[in-house]
């Protein structure tokens, strides 16, 4: 007797054979789909240097192995696929023989300007005769101590001038408060990270602070947060040298405006400056993800009512203070294929070493020696156009 059997579908099923009585005289596992052993002749053709397996399962196909390089991954998974249709899946576990990594580099440039200008007048008389005293107390509070007194106190943050008299019959002392603050603050970082293609890699310089955090009864507990310069991303290296990369760079610093005070301790607030986005890149090209300009202002005047609005006297009545802030923040991101190198590699300090009593006491030196080579520079990736680009116009290292 003999069974034909025709498969109209991808798939895998049991074939039992009986007899009369119903005992099972034969059975078989049947397996309807393409010739498996033809995909890995194909993908041999297509990769002579790839070392691939495809292993057939329940409406699947596994391949597992070795291939030359990234791109290859997706090549042979794309080849597998239009080989054994849409009706089966193609699972790639396959690993890069060479694995590729990526150096990251970034610059972070960050110039804070600010200015504060102040000014405002007291007067006050010091008649002790007639009883009758009378002041304008503006500008710095606490300039003037008081009635009958013939002192000022200097403020810190302002340049007081001072100067009593005779005026119409009265003794009287006047002060003029200036107060002008000019600060320039810049921060500039250049974290550099390492990661292989597909891994993430994080880097943090700055610190944590403690914040308390009630849980419940009266208990305490001490959470810490991050701050400083901060870098994350994400590399995955494309063809022809390109690379497609998730960037999250970080400027965060303490800060006394918004901060929050909890019984005896005060909890500092946060500036941060946060940057998160995909690029695409070639290995030396340089990209800037994030650009921020900020200017704001603030002019203030506190006066006396009429009389701060009198032309010429009213500046007797009022005080004024101007406030202006700038910020501009730029980050430059620059990646590179690298690998790594034989040898030892030098650092600044190689060569170094403490002087005796006579060189350092004499001779006025801290080191001698000389110091090592300059740490390496990244380097590109072998043949073919990988870190054959050139910077992006504009940009100097």
């Amino acid at each position: 007797t003999q069974l034909y059997v025709f498969g109209k579908t991808s798939g895998e099923t049991t074939i039992f054979a009986t007899s009369k009585g119903g005992r099972v005289v034969y059975a078989a596992n049947v397996r309807v789909g393409n010739n498996i052993s033809s995909v890995g002749e194909m993908l041999h053709l297509a990769m002579p240097d790839a070392n691939i397996q495809a292993t057939p399962m329940n409406n699947l196909v596994l391949l597992t192995g070795t291939v030359a390089n990234p791109e290859d991954v997706a090549e042979a998974q794309r080849l597998t696929q239009a080989y054994v249709g849409g009706d089966t899946q193609v699972i790639s576990r396959l690993k890069s023989a060479t694995p590729l990594q990526v150096m990251l580099k970034v610059r972070i440039a960050e110039v804070n300007r600010s200015l504060l200008k102040s000014w405002g007048t007291n007067l006050l008389s010091r008649d002790r005769t007639g009883g009758f005293n009378f002041g304008i107390g503006r500008g710095n509070p606490g300039t003037i101590n008081g009635p009958g007194s013939a002192t000022a106190n200097l403020s810190s943050t302002a340049t007081t001038l001072a100067g009593f008299g005779h005026f119409l019959g009265l003794d009287l002392l006047g002060t003029l408060d200036i107060a002008a603050t000019d600060g320039l603050a810049t921060v500039l970082a250049e974290p550099n990270l390492t990661a292989l293609s597909g891994e993430t890699a994080s880097f943090l310089a700055g610190g944590e602070f403690p914040i308390p955090v009630s849980q419940g009864n009266n208990a305490i507990s001490i959470e810490y947060k991050q701050y400083g310069v901060g870098l994350a991303f994400t590399p995955i290296v494309l063809g022809d040298g390109r690379i497609s990369m998730r960037v999250r760079p970080e400027v965060s610093q303490l800060s006394d405006a918004g901060a929050v005070t909890l019984g005896n301790y005060q909890v500092p607030a946060l500036t941060t400056r946060r940057a998160e986005t995909t690029v695409e890149l070639g290995s030396g090209q340089s990209f800037m993800i994030a650009g921020l300009m900020q200017n704001t202002g603030n002019n203030s005047v506190d006066k006396t009512p009429i009389l701060g609005d009198l032309p010429v006297l009213g500046a007797l009545f009022r005080s004024t203070k101007f406030q202006r802030q700038e910020t501009e923040l730029v980050v430059i991101v620059t990646p590179y294929l690298v690998r790594p190198v034989s040898g030892q590699l030098a650092t600044p300090i190689d060569g170094l070493r403490s002087p005796n009593d006579i060189v350092r006491d004499i001779g006025g030196q801290t080191f001698t020696g000389r110091s090592g080579d300059r740490a390496p520079t990244a380097i590109a990736a072998p043949a073919g156009p990988v870190g054959s680009a050139a910077p992006a116009p504009g940009f100097r290292q």
